[in-house]
């Protein structure tokens, strides 16, 4: 299969919409990271999904829509909760998770009775979804449990012949996916730390449930293990190595800095050379798939403050990791978790 790039023009979009309505695979820009679309009403174009990205079917999707009317058409409980949050965040990097009418198939919720929707704030996007004419089932345009993509580039690198088409925008301004908050509990439930702080949500909602999931989530991007790069990740802390770690000259590993570069490293990437988050979780998947390309051992990424943005990048980073690092003189002291 051939993929075709698309210009984010009115040609470009009604291509992409034909494309989705008749059943094929559309990647596209939103503000958070590239989503991998197809018509969240066809089963058999959602299961197409799945194939491309070699994702389990255990793991459930987001639809995309491009009003809070054709969301509250997908759900078969919308609370006055759910209206208010639609009215502040939307369109925006925030989903929400509500009991799922008939229409919507099984295989986009994983089998459970919920469905996360959002309205993203992207202009393509919404254009997208109205060419399509139909709600747009769309997670990150990616391999399972890769880093996401930022860059119409990235979705080639990884899925080039496995789907029909990308519309070509370059970067996504947000960076980090949306936050998902699921409303079928009470207090609400976050499931997923995004691009949505928990700040903003607090000031309308109150009190939230922030911690750990158990069981099976109706968020996707809640794996312990997700994000993944190729090359062996490890979360940098403070303190001296104990004697069973392992050293390695740090000339061959990358580093992803917060603020300000350390020296010795085979190449450092700065994610916000003025500390501000925003465009910390806005370069945070491109960096990193820039050093993972680059052939290192190793690549030691160093936390980020966790507030507002920087929960969402810590949790990538967290699921991202194979172990830990710390640093002494040249080397960097190793050990996997």
């Amino acid at each position: 299969m051939e993929t075709k790039v698309l210009e984010p023009n009115a040609a470009g979009l009604g291509e992409a919409g034909e494309i989705i309505r008749r059943g094929g695979l559309v990647a596209f820009p939103t503000e958070t990271v590239y989503g991998l679309g197809a018509n969240a009403l066809s089963a058999e174009a959602v299961a197409k999904i799945y194939e491309a990205k070699g994702r389990p079917r255990f793991d459930p999707i987001i639809v995309h829509v491009s009003s809070p009317r054709e969301a509250e058409g997908l759900w078969s409980q919308v609370p006055p909760l759910a209206r208010k949050l639609m009215e502040r965040f939307w369109p925006g990097p925030l989903t929400l998770v509500l009991p799922k009418k008939g229409i919507v198939p099984d295989i986009v919720t994983a089998g459970l009775p919920t469905v996360a929707i959002r309205m993203p704030d992207h202009p393509v996007a919404l254009g997208l979804i109205r060419a399509a004419g139909v709600p747009v089932a769309a997670p990150s345009a990616n391999r399972f449990g890769r880093p996401s993509p930022t860059h119409h580039q990235h979705v080639l690198e990884e899925l080039a012949g496995r789907i029909d088409a990308v519309l070509a925008c370059g970067d996504t301004p947000v960076g980090i996916e949306s936050t998902v908050l699921s409303l079928v509990e009470n207090p609400p439930r976050v499931l997923r730390l995004g691009g949505t702080p928990l700040e903003a949500l607090r000031e309308l909602v109150g009190e939230l449930k922030v911690e750990p999931f158990v069981g099976r989530s109706a968020s996707p991007g809640t794996l312990r293990r997700h994000y993944v790069p190729s090359t062996p990740l490890f979360l940098l802390e403070p303190g001296r190595p104990e004697p069973t770690w392992n050293p390695m000259p740090r000339s061959r590993c990358g580093l992803l800095a917060f603020r300000s570069p350390k020296l010795g490293f085979g190449r450092v990437e700065v994610l916000s050379p003025e500390g501000d988050l925003r465009q910390a979780a806005a370069r945070f998947f491109s960096l990193l798939r820039l050093l993972d390309s680059l052939g290192f051992s190793a690549l030691v990424a160093e936390p980020v403050p966790e507030e507002g943005l920087g929960l969402a990048i810590m949790d990538r980073l967290k699921r991202a990791a194979v172990g830990r690092a710390r640093l002494d003189t040249d080397e960097v002291w190793l050990i996997r978790d």
